[in-house]
């Protein structure tokens, strides 16, 4: 997330990391699946590929995608889920820091995915949208991917209302200049049909 009043520390007060971390061990508990973003992203990589977790949180997906061979940095601002995520994979890397601001956080660009999992594009701080979509794409390699998974209405989001529509994020993406590539109603892959709830996007950043 950002820390510029974003609205996931409105909701949390930016103390949420070990509730969060329960909630997610008791749905692994009962025999959920609790990774379906890793499994999703692995289909779109190479071995070993290099991947950028934004908003990473608990580190849930980017530990996954580590214990699949691939090499995973985490950036988050919420201390409380960094504290969590350095406690379960302590030899990862992990970064505190804006997702505004990622060019000040010394990543080495060329990333082969980027991802925002988790709603994070819509509980990012009003405003601050277009400016993270552009950070991200400078963190991709020509080719390199923008995964992005948020919901589209009350019932996917923890708001009273969507912040943002899909037209909106496509067009920050295209003037970032990324290309729309694959778009799904769930991290399973089930088509996206117009007014789902629910966004799965995959966007190009194109070879040069």
């Amino acid at each position: 997330m950002t820390g510029q009043h974003d609205r996931w520390a409105d909701l949390t007060g930016g103390q949420a990391g070990e509730e969060y971390a329960r909630r997610f061990a008791k749905l692994a508990a009962s025999g959920q699946d609790v990774h379906g973003e890793a499994a999703f992203c692995t289909t779109l990589l190479n071995p070993g590929a290099r991947v950028l977790d934004a908003g990473c949180g608990t580190g849930r997906i980017a530990i996954r995608l580590a214990e699949l061979g691939h090499h995973c940095t985490g950036v988050d601002v919420d201390a409380s889920m960094l504290a969590v995520a350095r406690r379960d994979a302590p030899t990862q890397e992990w970064l505190l820091g804006d997702l505004t601001r990622l060019d000040t956080l010394g990543l080495k660009p060329g990333y082969d995915l980027a991802l925002a999992a988790g709603n994070v594009i819509p509980l990012l701080a009003p405003g601050t949208e277009p400016g993270v979509v552009r950070q991200l794409t400078a963190a991709l390699r020509p080719g390199g991917l923008l995964v992005t998974g948020m919901g589209l209405d009350a019932a996917h989001l923890p708001l009273p209302e969507a912040p943002l529509t899909l037209p909106d994020f496509d067009g920050w993406c295209t003037r970032a200049g990324l290309v729309l590539d694959q778009r799904y109603a769930t991290w399973s892959g089930d088509p996206y049909q117009p007014g789902c709830g629910y966004a799965v996007s995959v966007h190009v950043r194109p070879a040069m």
